[in-house]
């Protein structure tokens, strides 16, 4: 049996209740192993295609015995289950898991790609990543989450929703 790695994932949803689609997405990862931590929700505009409604992001830390390709399969099962159409690239979707480490470490393969090629560009993803993790480091980067976020230019509203109880 793998020993289990420390993942990191990033879950949105700006269709239906968004609250509760990412609550479910959540408890359905305890399918791929133990959920450590859950950030706070964070209310986000669109990046990229703009026209559609707000998100609620979020990062969950996941203790898994999978390797990066089963949890893969497992986070786009969940996706499918719950609805998410993919008719366009960066459009509106019931939720959206990625993702975004996986211990230290570095992959590169056709539809799977960690650390998650583009997390130190966004707001979303870091805000919520520092909020659990602030000293997890990028294993490319050798940046902690921290950093990544300080070095972000402005712009990209995200609005941290009332704070985890």
């Amino acid at each position: 049996m793998p020993m289990p790695e420390l993942a990191y994932l990033s879950l949105g949803s700006n269709l239906g209740d968004r609250a509760a689609n990412l609550r479910l997405a959540i408890e359905r990862l305890a399918e791929a192993g133990e959920v450590k931590a859950v950030s706070s929700l964070y209310e986000t505009e669109p990046v990229e295609f703009r026209a559609q409604p707000w998100f609620l992001n979020c990062v969950v830390a996941l203790e898994t015995g999978k390797q990066p390709r089963e949890l893969l399969k497992i986070a786009l099962a969940i996706e499918e289950a719950m609805g998410r159409q993919r008719s366009r690239e960066k459009g509106s979707r019931t939720v959206d898991i990625d993702i975004l480490l996986f211990g230290s470490l570095v992959m590169d393969e056709p539809g799977l790609r960690i650390p998650h090629p583009v997390m130190q560009q966004r707001r979303f993803v870091l805000e919520p990543l520092v909020e659990i993790a602030a000293e997890v480091r990028h294993p490319v980067l050798k940046k902690t989450a921290r950093e990544l976020l300080a070095s972000l230019p402005g712009g990209q509203s995200v609005q941290q929703l009332a704070p985890k109880a």
